[in-house]
């Protein structure tokens, strides 16, 4: 039964080696569960073609297509069935086989998890079977550095104490070392046939993907006695997909196999992320299926109009048949509609999609190729999850970022501890020498005595005590911290680096932690005793109380609660201690960006711990409510704590990230800091990295303010004191340019935003939100600490779904950052020390910070210029093409006469404009590399689709319809009544429609040409080699009589046309005509209202073409070794910024300058005052329909 199926059941029973229970003791109800496959596929072998087709039909231009394709087998059309039926079928093709290799993929590694051998006992004995045959029940063995095949309950180690150590790094990217313990009645089991003597059923709760929860019991039978019952939870559970570390083997029973593990119930495909040039797309799709329709009941139209005089109706060369009279009007009216639509259907263009596709897909890889963005410490590079988000990276307007991992280097560092008010430091410098065998300075006066020796003492061992750090005492582990025990090399091992530096810095000050054994834990302290203490309970840290503590009992029978975690959770629960004294000195290390936890204590009498441990039981046994009764139990024991200190620990700040947040706001991207850190850390760390300037005004929203006002009141005040500057900061102005600007900086806490999100009691749903979005749209940086992981989620969302709609982009380092990545328009995740699981689930994956400017500034802004150009293009070039076909009718008698050949329909966006196009929008470089990167502002261009607007989609369909009237009327007017055969013969219809096409091939090709600003080898090798495969097919298909073609039409056509001297001039004369409007417009707009872009490579072009001798070869320009004495240093003439610029200019290979040497400039700038242009196509038609 799968688990959907039994939701209704509140748990499950799972007899342990599918061993019956006793007698007596329980009803035996043997239950069917999965095997344990793992299906990740989408297809079978049987299903594959029609569910592929299926989703791909599904996609509107593709459906569209297969209806003219199906209208033109069903009815009378003017082109054949193939001109529709032959691309749809490559991009359907194309398409299928790409997602089938895909689909093969998975179904390959799919295959390799579920045939690996797995070790299980069965009669007392190991045997190995694989693991898509293991059932719920079964008894496994894991060794070291192998995976749990399925997810287990964990019965017994080879270790003494009955733990093992595990790396989740797959399942929740924590790749350190974490500790599970087994249970406690089956950890002595170290054979086999002692667990396959184990006589247990387990009760549970159903599959459930939260991989941190699990609730369950485990009820061990004895000969006569009642059952043991043990509570189960999620450190009794071993994951599938997590692997075994530093133990020898475990035993584990099967609980949830297969699709019903939670690594299979994480599989949760992520939602579908749509670019805003998709969406652009499809919205031209449907103005251009609007024109089609028009132009087809147009055509009808003035079809039945033509035909209302006899005399054109029913000619008397071609009389009607007596059914064609008869036959009704309306069908035929609409039968002539379908036929135009056929007729007209090739400005859809459907080749678009496979060709976005194609450009998406192969542009990804020059972002993983990108050797500057390649991390040497990690050996890791840029990753591209998805290639479908690419061009959205040149649209970010907001940048959502984490701060520990990711602004921070998560290198945690212990810098000082502070005791009932005195300071102690882990070494001393002096003369230059750290003394590392100093035991601690006090910092303000003298050594405290007397009690508050005896503080300083238990501080310290809360400190060896508090934790779950584990020690390996070896010197084979990767990837940790190695610290000199009493001269032994041992590794400290934590799922949390900050536990790792406080042991290692409190190991400094005197007192080291040895190791857990037996439950005891043992210190070892400055005097070289060693102490152990009795591990009694473990009070687990979580993101809601912000503390973990632990209860040990001292070897002279005290016993002990340590408390440490976070000031806000410490200090409201502390009721003795120096507690202003530590408040100000956390407060203080705040400010300077350090991360402070506090100490506490309490002493329990064996009565009062009796109590405790019972209340603790009575929680943990519950399945139902378990964690919230477990809350409920650790807020009763935390209270009427002592405060002991407080730590500090330092998170360096990354490289770079400052000067990567001022490029981003430079570019006139906004940026936002979303951390769970304490608002003075947050603070000082973005003062750090430049978020806040030295100028910035720091309004704070935060719980505090809102206990001295109300909510409303605040929100009010805020919002006054930011609108009376709102002018100043627009998204021009406030990207940093100006140091000395006024600018505001907003703070704000989870519990404010709780309240801002929460709708207002009143009921109406007008809350706070809008408010709240008007202040921050006025500030120049925003800080939200405090911060939930399902908080930074809905901060994402809150901002993407504003009114204007921003583009936002998320980027973290870890699994708690993981919601705020897949909310975000693009989410990127840093291959950082917390993990892969941010990297996993995100779009892109970067080794650091700092690469995060050339992916967004460089790649992001190639990919949207060039993608933006392709859509452009593609609709243009069909214009050009379809619109003489629909001039020509009204020279054919709307007869539905096709003025192209059906080899030129089909090949047209196959074959002749298909890899110019795809080329560009790979290699295209409207600027340098190097000027992206200094000038970011130049992003500032191309923000908010500047390039998709409806004012340039506009531009370039009326270029089209322009080059296609220039095409048609062209060559109708040139040679209308002409001798242009040197045999005194006139062109025929399908000679007048290649000249036609001849030129809308030139014409749509140059074009691109012309719009070319980085030439190389393979642009030419392309351009230049469409145009002449053209020429080529064009002789072939028309100088061979092929023995497949029933009638061929197009014999010696193109030869006639190629014989005649004033084709050859008209050609010539339409391809000059059709691209100058387009040429002298961006000559004009160059000049009187021209870009930043294009005001920046002017002033470029000047500076070199200044240092460039008449003497210089051009061809040495090329070389990207070429660089001028003057253009490197030339400090007499102009500043050093300036050289430096024009060294870089000229190692950046930018060849756009070249035309500049000549006395104009070719660098075309793309932004929101552009107007771009491509004259592609051009047709002529003209009203000649002499057979040839």
């Amino acid at each position: 039964m799968c688990a959907g199926e039994e939701n209704w059941v509140d748990n499950r029973t799972i007899y342990v080696g599918h061993r019956e229970p006793p007698l007596g003791t329980e009803a035996y109800i043997p239950q069917r569960y999965p095997d344990n496959r793992i299906v990740s596929s989408k297809y079978t072998f049987w299903n594959f073609v029609p569910k592929n087709l299926f989703e791909q039909f599904r996609r509107i231009a593709n459906f569209y297509f297969l209806i003219i394709f199906l209208v033109q087998l069903i009815i009378d059309t003017p082109t054949s069935p193939v001109t529709s039926g032959l691309p749809l079928f490559f991009v359907i093709t194309v398409t299928a086989i790409k997602q089938g290799y895909e689909d093969w993929l998975r179904h390959k590694a799919d295959n390799a998890m579920n045939q690996c051998p797995v070790h299980f006992i069965q009669h007392g004995k190991l045997v190995r079977k694989q693991s898509r045959k293991l059932r719920v029940g079964d008894i496994v063995m894991v060794k070291e550095d192998e995976t749990f095949p399925c997810d287990l309950i964990f019965l017994a180690s080879s270790r003494g104490d009955g733990t093992c150590f595990v790396t989740t790094a797959s399942l929740d990217g924590e790749s350190s070392h974490k500790t599970y313990c087994a249970v406690q009645d089956t950890k002595a089991f170290h054979n086999e046939q002692d667990i396959d003597a184990l006589h247990a059923t387990i009760e549970c709760e159903q599959p459930q993907p939260d991989l941190y929860k699990f609730v369950g019991r485990i009820n061990v039978y004895h000969d006569s006695n009642e059952p043991i019952v043990r509570p189960l939870g999620s450190e009794n559970l071993l994951l599938r997909g997590a692997t075994l570390k530093n133990t020898e083997r475990i035993f584990g029973v099967a609980i949830y196999t297969g699709m019903e593990t939670k690594m299979a119930l994480n599989y949760q495909s992520k939602s579908q992320k749509r670019s805003a040039v998709e969406k652009s797309m499809n919205v031209f799709l449907i103005v251009y299926l609007c024109i089609l329709i028009s132009k087809a009941i147009i055509n009808t139209v003035m079809k039945y109009i033509w035909q209302s005089d006899p005399a054109h109706d029913e000619p008397w060369y071609n009389e009607k048949t007596e059914s064609e009279r008869k036959r009704n009007l309306i069908l035929r009216a609409f039968t002539d509609f379908l036929a135009f639509m056929v007729l007209f259907n090739y400005i859809i263009p459907v080749s678009m999609y496979v060709t976005v596709e194609m450009q998406k897909f192969l542009g990804s890889y020059f972002l993983t190729w990108d050797e500057e963005m390649f991390d040497e410490d990690t050996g890791e590079g840029p990753l591209v999850n998805t290639s479908d988000l690419n061009e959205e990276l040149g649209q970010v307007e907001y940048v959502f970022t984490d701060k520990t991992g990711t602004l921070t280097e998560n290198n945690m560092e212990f810098v000082e501890c502070c005791i009932e008010g005195h300071v102690y430091i882990p070494h001393v410098i002096c003369n230059g020498q750290i003394l590392h065998d100093c035991t601690g300075i006090d910092m303000i006066d003298s050594s405290p005595g007397g009690s508050g020796k005896e503080r300083e003492e238990l501080f310290f061992r809360a400190l060896c005590l508090c934790h779950t750090v584990q020690v390996k005492e070896d010197d084979n582990v990767d990837g940790v911290k190695k610290a000199q025990l009493s001269g032994r090399s041992c590794v400290y091992i934590s799922s949390s680096p900050d536990e790792v530096a406080l042991v290692e810095g409190v190991q400094r000050l005197g007192y080291t932690y040895l190791r857990l054994k037996d439950k005891f834990m043992e210190i070892l302290n400055p005097k070289n005793d060693i102490e152990r203490f009795e591990l009694l309970e473990i009070l687990s840290f979580d993101s809601v109380r912000r503390r973990m503590s632990v209860i040990v009992q001292s070897m002279s029978g005290d016993i002990f609660l340590f408390c440490k975690g976070a000031d806000s959770s410490v200090f409201p629960r502390v009721t003795e201690g120096k507690i202003d004294q530590i408040r100000s000195r956390v407060e203080r290390n705040a400010v300077e960006g350090l991360r402070t936890l506090c100490v506490a204590y309490k002493k329990f009498t064996h009565k009062e711990y009796d109590g405790v441990h019972r209340l603790l039981q009575n929680a943990k046994l519950a399945l139902h409510d378990r964690e919230k009764k477990l809350a409920e139990a650790y807020e009763q024991i935390e209270k009427n704590l002592i405060l002991l200190g407080a730590t500090a620990v330092e998170d360096q700040l990354q490289e770079k990230a400052a000067d990567t947040i001022e490029a981003l706001q430079k570019a006139g991207i906004k940026v936002w800091v979303l951390t769970g850190d304490k608002m003075e850390t947050a603070a000082a760390t973005c003062y750090a990295c430049k978020l806040f300037r030295r100028n910035t005004q720091l309004l704070e929203l935060t719980t505090k303010k809102i206990e001295e006002q109300s909510l409303h009141d605040v929100l009010f005040d805020l919002s006054k004191t930011v609108l009376k500057h709102s002018g100043s900061l627009t998204r021009d102005n406030f990207s940093g340019l100006s140091a000395d600007m006024q600018d505001y900086g907003l703070i704000i806490d989870g519990a404010a935003l709780s309240l801002i999100m929460k709708p207002r009691e009143d009921g109406n749903s007008g809350n706070y939100r809008e408010l709240f979005l008007e202040i921050c749209r006025n500030c120049s940086a925003v800080l939200c600490c405090r911060m939930a992981p399902l908080q930074k989620a809905q901060i994402v969302k809150l901002i993407k779904l504003s009114k204007e709609h921003p583009i936002t982009l998320a980027i973290g380092d870890g699994a708690n950052d993981v919601s705020m990545i897949l909310e975000a328009h693009v989410g990127i995740g840093i291959t950082g020390k917390e993990g892969r699981q941010a990297a996993r689930n995100s779009d892109y994956a970067i080794p650091k910070f700092k690469h995060l400017k050339k992916m967004l500034l460089v790649h992001g802004h190639f990919y949207y210029v060039r993608i933006s150009e392709l859509v452009q293009y593609f609709f243009y070039k069909n214009v050009c093409f379809i619109f003489p076909q629909f001039l020509y009718q009204f020279f054919c008698g709307f007869s539905q006469q096709p003025l192209y050949d059906t080899a030129y329909l089909t090949l047209y966006n196959i074959s002749f404009t298909s890899l110019p196009i795809l080329l560009y929008s790979l290699m295209e470089q409207h600027v340098s590399i190097d000027m992206l990167k200094r000038e970011p502002s130049l992003y500032r261009d191309i923000a908010k689709n500047a390039l998709l607007r409806w004012r340039v989609f506009i531009y370039w369909t009326f270029l089209g319809l322009f080059d296609a009237v220039v095409f048609f009327f062209g060559a109708y007017f040139l040679f209308d009544n002409t001798t242009v055969a040197s045999n005194g013969q006139m062109f025929g219809n399908w000679t007048f429609g290649t000249l036609v096409f001849t030129v809308l091939v030139f014409t749509v090709t140059l074009k691109l040409a012309l719009d070319t600003h980085y030439w190389t080898w393979i642009n030419h090798f392309v351009i230049w080699g469409s145009l002449l495969f053209y020429i080529i097919f064009s002789l072939l298909w028309g100088g061979i009589i092929w023995p497949f073609l029933n009638y061929q039409r197009m014999y010696y056509v193109f030869m006639q046309m190629l014989s005649s001297g004033p084709a050859w001039l008209g050609i010539i004369l339409l391809i000059t005509v059709s691209l100058l409007p387009d040429v002298l417009k961006k000559v004009l707009c160059r000049q009187l209202w021209p870009t930043a872009t294009e005001r920046t490579q002017q002033i470029m072009s000047r500076r070199c073409r200044d240092h460039i001798s008449e003497f210089t070869p051009l061809a040495s320009l090329k070389n990207p070794r070429y660089k001028s004495s003057d253009c490197s240093s030339s400090p007499a003439r102009r500043s050093n910024s300036h050289s430096k610029k024009m060294f870089t200019y000229w190692r950046g290979n930018d060849y756009s300058i070249l035309p500049s040497i000549f006395g104009y400039s070719n660098n075309r700038g793309y932004s929101n005052n552009r107007c771009n242009s491509s004259a592609r196509y051009c047709y002529s038609g003209s009203g000649l329909e002499t057979s040839v």
